[in-house]
């Protein structure tokens, strides 16, 4: 690390993770006043989304939508579109209306299960976007049928990201890193002074075997990251380890990937299509990060050779990534 990187973090426990907001040292005069009124945004769009607690505006529309049709906030409606068109991009990879598949392997309580085929029926009967009619003009929403449910945790971290950056950028802050855990990361401006040559932020890229090690460092220029995997969400049955990402398409743990890593410019985008590059795996990178648009990925799958693994990137610029590579690891440019 160059010795004239200097920053100060401010922290606080949300959407059970660890959310940072990270500036350059002696750059922002109230860096921390400033960045516990952003920790108090996350914790406000936390009460606001979460379907965990009553009284948060997702839970309301669970609880009512499907009544008919039930009023939104202008940037709640922006989110939902925003997950409609992406549904669209991922030909259902992401889909934020799975919220009783989730439930049904009791993954809304950390507290995995394998479900009978009748309960997996149920819950898939009753999940998919296409369920969904949101009238984005009449800022309104309602269920086409009951037992839907909206579950943003593909989704809400990076929006809540998403928020704090805006906030901060309209106060005048121009370098920042903000991150949800490791898995959601948002970066504005230059890490240290603005010297000749000097791009973005570095932050590193988990190795999904080793999670003490790095597989890479990114350099992060005014764009967000979002990385996907069962690495800590699981539960073995039967001697098969099946992990949180369902294939909202199948209403099965998603299987074959071992992390997907995301660089959009928005953190919300970022988050919902790693996990729809997790479930699609390299065939479906066409879709998550075309050639010559402003999306890259990185889709890491085991390689045929036991214990190693296949390192897949589409649209990633070599400039931008830096290499941790060891014995067994391949890294293959597909776009």
């Amino acid at each position: 690390m160059d010795a004239d990187l200097h920053t100060l973090a401010v922290g606080r426990d949300a959407m059970a993770c660890r959310f940072e907001v990270v500036f350059n040292a002696g750059e922002v005069a109230e860096a921390t006043e400033l960045g516990i009124a952003a920790l108090d945004l996350v914790e406000e769009v936390e009460e606001r989304i979460t379907i965990h607690r009553q009284g948060g505006e997702l839970a309301w529309l669970n609880a009512t939508a499907a009544d008919g049709w039930q009023p939104l906030a202008d940037d709640l409606c922006g989110l939902l579109a925003r997950a409609g068109m992406l549904w669209e991009q991922t030909a259902g990879a992401f889909d934020m209306a799975t919220g009783a598949l989730s439930r049904c392997w009791g993954f809304l309580r950390r507290q995995g299960k394998t479900p009978s085929a009748d309960d997996l029926a149920a819950a898939l009967s009753c999940s998919g976007w296409g369920r969904v009619e949101l009238d984005a003009p009449g800022r309104r929403l309602r269920f086409r049928q009951r037992g839907v449910e909206l579950n943003p945790g593909a989704i809400g971290k990076g929006w809540a990201l998403d928020r704090v950056a805006d906030r901060l950028v309209g106060a005048g802050v121009r370098s920042l890193l903000v991150h949800g855990g490791s898995s959601s990361v948002l970066a504005r401006g230059i890490q240290g002074p603005d010297l000749p040559g000097r791009r973005g932020w570095r932050v590193g890229l988990r190795h999904p075997l080793r999670p003490q090690a790095r597989l890479a460092t990114l350099t992060l220029v005014d764009r967000s990251l979002g990385t996907s995997g069962s690495g800590t969400q699981f539960f073995i049955d039967r001697g098969r380890r099946l992990g949180h990402i369902l294939d909202p398409r199948s209403g099965l743990p998603a299987e074959g990937v071992l992390s997907a890593t995301v660089l959009a410019p928005s953190a919300a985008d970022a988050d919902a299509l790693a996990t729809a590059a997790y479930v699609l795996g390299p065939a479906g990178l066409d879709r998550i990060a075309p050639a010559g648009g402003p999306v890259a990925a990185v889709v890491v799958v085991p390689a045929r050779t036991a214990g190693g693994m296949r390192v897949i990137t589409a649209n990633l610029d070599p400039a931008d990534v830096e290499w941790a590579v060891a014995a067994g690891i391949e890294v293959v440019r597909a776009i």
